[in-house]
């Protein structure tokens, strides 16, 4: 029998890759996404494989609900990816407070709440994979994107400590920490503080800096993401992309150093 995932923001990017890789081989996918009718194409092909369920997962109750009826539905949930988020762009000075509040609802607080609401039932099945979709930017940090790298790293931090909470009971949890992707995240995903002047010469400098990024297609985030689901004794953590070894590297030996 084939793995049933429940995937969040499954609309487009790296969660529509997640989907579809996982579809392509015969697993079955509970689909979440804001709106369903971007889902319509799964469907179409894929038929009673997908479960189209309308979720923002910054709503808790309609989190509950949503794998609630995705348990029912599909009877089991063995790999959960938490991968709905969106990136805040701006200086700390710049960003708002309730534009940090919405990004830690969404990209903290909405993978928080369904990892609490799969835990009994990944528990009662005495396994279950939860794979919490961070960024190399849970891991190293740069200027204007402040607001970002909080809610990423608050996401390693419980995530970390779940792995260890719940390794006893046969529930695996890996954090990916993607590169550059061909995705929208950057464009009308983002939310892009209002720019404050001087800070000018910083944002050309990281800009200059981060220009030259290397982007992979979202499709090879989706295969790379079956092997780790697949593996019987999943990393903690995994880079995606070309890009994030070369940054850790140094931004390790340097924090060593220091």
């Amino acid at each position: 029998m084939g793995k049933v995932w429940f995937i969040t923001g499954t609309s487009r990017g790296l969660g529509r890759a997640f989907a579809e890789s996982a579809l392509e081989r015969g697993d079955k996918v509970a689909a979440t996404a804001r709106n369903t009718a971007a889902l319509d194409d799964l469907v179409t092909k894929y038929g009673d494989a997908v479960l189209p369920l309308a979720l923002d997962v910054t709503d808790k109750a309609a989190v509950t609900a949503s794998v609630a009826a995705a348990h029912e539905k599909l009877g089991r949930l063995e790999v959960v990816v938490n991968n709905a988020g969106y990136g805040l762009f701006g200086m700390v000075e710049e960003i708002t407070e309730q534009q940090l509040r919405d990004q830690m609802e969404t990209n903290l607080f909405g993978a928080f709440w369904v990892t609490q609401a799969v835990l009994p039932i990944m528990r009662a099945q005495g396994s279950g994979h939860i794979v919490q979709i961070s960024s190399i930017g849970g891991v190293a940090a740069f200027p204007s994107f402040g607001g970002y790298h909080a809610s990423k790293w608050a996401l390693e931090g419980f995530s970390d400590a779940l792995a260890q909470e719940v390794a006893g009971a046969g529930i695996k949890v890996t954090l990916v920490e993607p590169g550059g992707f061909s995705t929208d995240w950057a464009g009308s995903s983002g939310v892009h503080a209002d720019p404050n002047p001087v800070y000018d010469q910083v944002r050309e400098a990281t800009a200059a800096r981060l220009g030259n990024a290397r982007y992979a297609e979202a499709s090879g985030a989706g295969a790379a993401l079956l092997r780790i689901v697949d593996a019987e004794n999943p990393p903690l953590r995994v880079l995606f992309g070309t890009e994030p070894i070369e940054i850790i590297e140094p931004l390790y030996a340097q924090r060593l150093k220091t």
